[in-house]
C-alpha cells in the first residue's frame, strides 16, 4: 500500500478550516498522521498569512480516487473549484507524494513539482517523514530540508486550535 503525503493550507479562518480538514481526513483516511502546523506568508499574491500542515496515510485507493476525496474535503471547507489560482483559500489540499509514483500529466503531477521550492510543504513533510526518499531526487526528505534555504522562506510553528500539530 503506498504512503501518501498531502499538504493542507488555508488563509481564510485558517485554524477553523484546518481543523475541519483534519477531521475529514481522519474520516476518509483512517490512521492519518499530521505534522505540526506552520504560519507563512502568502506566495504568489498579497494576502493574509497561510497556516499549513502535511498529513500522511497509507491507502489502497488509486491516486485519482485520493484526489477526488481531497476535492470533496476542500468543498466541505468552502472551497470552490472556480476560485482563482493565486488567491485567498479556505482550503487547499495537494498530493505531494504518492509512494514512489512519478507521473506528469495535464491534471496530475507527482511528486509535486514545487515541493522542493516551498518551505511550507517541505518543512512539515520533513517533520512527519524525514526518512522517506524523494522518488526523483533519490534523497531523504530530511536531507532535502537540511539543504533548503530556510532564511529566504521563513516558517513559524503555531499551536493549532484543532487536531494535528503540536
Amino acid at each position: 500500500m503506498p504512503q501518501v503525503y498531502i499538504a493542507a493550507g488555508s488563509n481564510v479562518e485558517p485554524e477553523r478550516h484546518l481543523a475541519m480538514a483534519s477531521t475529514e481526513l481522519e474520516k476518509h483516511f483512517p490512521g492519518v498522521r499530521f505534522s505540526a502546523w506552520y504560519r507563512n506568508r502568502a506566495v504568489g499574491f498579497e494576502g493574509d498569512d497561510f497556516i499549513n500542515f502535511v498529513a500522511g496515510f497509507s491507502t489502497d485507493l488509486a491516486i485519482e480516487d485520493v484526489v477526488e476525496r481531497l476535492h470533496f474535503i476542500e468543498a466541505v471547507c468552502g472551497r470552490t473549484r472556480e476560485a482563482p489560482r493565486w488567491a485567498p483559500r479556505t482550503m487547499d489540499l495537494d498530493v505531494l507524494l504518492y509512494g514512489d509514483l512519478v507521473r506528469q500529466t495535464a491534471t496530475l503531477k507527482v511528486p509535486r513539482p514545487d515541493l522542493l521550492k516551498r518551505a511550507y510543504m517541505l518543512g512539515p513533510l520533513a517533520d512527519l517523514a524525514p526518512e522517506v526518499v524523494h522518488p526523483t531526487e533519490k534523497l531523504p526528505i530530511g536531507e532535502l530540508w537540511r539543504r533548503f534555504d530556510r532564511a529566504a522562506h521563513p516558517l513559524a510553528r503555531v499551536r493549532p486550535g484543532g487536531k494535528g500539530g503540536v
